[in-house]
């Protein structure tokens, strides 16, 4: 049988999800946050910027560095030839090892025989030689070793004698790679450093926003002032819409409460009279308990209304399953045509606000009455479980009517939607299950329903678990209430 307000189905309606697969999903959409997106972004670009500028310094560096390089190896040639010729032979031994000795230049005869390596073909070395030939003329020969002995050999004629004039490498050598890496290694740090700040200079501003916009969400509106005296404009300007938003929001809430108590108070006391009034004037005992019947279903259209029109903020707390269900189960235990069987562990508790679950409870065992009448024997056989898994509890509880049309099934959660049957046997203002399904979702829950397999309506209840034990609370007192029958469906007691 079609339920009233608001159903759904085992078969084609989503269920709620396990805690892993939830946790599965949520990773393969999670992505990076707008700091590390930021932060990222900046550093390559900060990154290849300084790529770009060491390939440019190094290419710029080669021409001057060769045009100094072979003007200082020229140099040194020109003076060595010029002293050596303008010394007799004494004095010429003793001016080659004091060159030797002190600035670390030989200068030794060619022979023949000598074997010796051309300097490396790189960009420098042809550079080098192209100048050095330009300068000592065409018969200079640049080598990096000589008869296996390393280092920059330049052959140049002394009055008509062949010499080598070697060098230690060092001297001209171009910057290292560690050199290099270490330079890089240095500037990729502070650019990292300052893409950092810049990223989060950036994020603030907007991570405020989000967290003033989670507090207005949540019935806060003090706690989501933003700053008026920003730096930057833009931000100043968002911020100061923001506010006037939030502070909008705050006088609208006001005059919702404003407007419930109102309706609470104008239309509860002239319903209380005309109840009073009618069961002391109309004589017609049938008249009398059908006109007592409109008003009482009045009055609780009225508390339907003001539970979905109530405020989004909610306390939560470690709340007992097993109390919160009993003392539900409790007060419905005079209704004969509904039987209810519970599975409850006695030590399960849920993150949850006590009062707004009890009146989750309720309205599904309220709904399943009226819905959910077994058709042959007219009664309401209602099973409550419950189980914990990881960090969440999955409350079930089902009816074994004849379940709901699948294709109700998308608009049951819906406000002031009714099922067929709701509205030949209409009772009440089609907001049942959506304040059901409004209050899970501000405890962090989730609700579904769903048609079982073998006949009837199967509730969803999904909370987040907690391990503590309500505050202030002896678990103990809080059972202590007539014991409920967990036997086979048997009328609660």
């Amino acid at each position: 049988m079609p339920h009233a307000s608001s159903h759904s189905h085992e078969a084609s309606s989503p269920v709620p999800l396990e805690p892993s697969e939830r946790r599965s999903e949520r990773r393969t959409r999670v992505g990076l946050n707008l700091f590390w997106r930021t932060f990222f972004l900046l550093g390559l670009l900060l990154l290849g910027s300084i790529l770009a500028w060491l390939q440019t310094l190094r290419a710029l560096e080669l021409e001057p560095r060769t045009l100094h390089t072979a003007q200082q190896v020229a140099s040194l040639v020109n003076l060595s030839r010029a002293a050596l010729q303008a010394a007799d032979g004494i004095a010429r031994v003793s001016l080659i090892k004091t060159m030797a000795d002190q600035e670390g230049v030989r200068i030794i005869p060619r022979e023949p025989g000598d074997q010796y390596e051309p300097i490396e073909p790189t960009a420098l070395g042809l550079r080098l030689t192209e100048q050095l030939t330009q300068r000592l003329g065409p018969d200079t020969i640049v080598a990096r070793s000589v008869n296996g002995e390393k280092g920059i050999w330049v052959g140049f004629s002394i009055n008509g004698d062949p010499n080598w004039l070697l060098m230690d490498r060092s001297r001209f050598s171009p910057a290292g790679g560690k050199t290099w890496l270490i330079w890089l290694a240095t500037a990729g740090a502070l650019s990292l450093a300052g893409a950092a700040v810049i990223a989060r200079l950036i994020n603030q501003p907007l991570k405020q926003l989000s967290y003033a916009a989670n507090r207005v969400r949540d019935g806060d509106f003090a706690a989501s002032h933003l700053d008026e005296e920003a730096v930057t404009s833009e931000i100043r300007e968002v911020n100061i819409g923001f506010n006037r938003m939030a502070q909008k929001l705050a006088k609208l809430e006001q005059d919702r409460a404003v407007m419930l108590a109102g309706i609470s108070h104008d239309l509860r006391t002239p319903l209380a009279r005309l109840r009073l009034e009618t069961e002391m004037s109309v004589d017609d005992e049938v008249a009398r308990e059908h006109m007592v019947a409109d008003i009482v279903q009045l009055d609780a259209t009225i508390d339907k209304f003001l539970d979905y029109a109530r405020p989004d903020n909610v306390t939560l707390t470690p709340v007992n399953l097993h109390a919160v269900v009993s003392s539900c189960v409790y007060a419905v235990q005079n209704h004969r045509e509904l039987q209810i069987t519970m599975q409850i562990p006695d030590d399960l508790n849920v993150l949850a606000d006590e009062i707004e679950l009890a009146r989750v409870i309720s309205n599904l065992l309220e709904n399943a009455r009226r819905y959910g009448k077994d058709p042959d024997t007219g009664i309401t056989q209602v099973e409550i479980t419950a189980k914990g898994r990881e960090d969440w509890v999955l409350v079930k509880l089902r009816d074994h009517g004849t379940g709901v049309p699948p294709e109700q099934l998308a608009n049951l959660t819906k406000p002031f939607f009714r099922g067929d049957a709701a509205r030949t046997a209409a009772a009440g203002a089609g907001l049942g299950l959506s304040i059901v399904d409004k209050t899970i979702q501000r405890m962090g829950g989730i609700f579904a329903l769903s048609n079982a397999s073998s006949g009837g309506l199967v509730a969803h209840v999904q909370l987040q678990r907690t391990s503590d034990q309500p505050a202030g609370t002896d678990l103990q007192q809080r059972l202590m209430r007539p014991p409920v029958k967990r036997q086979a469906p048997a009328q609660a007691t």
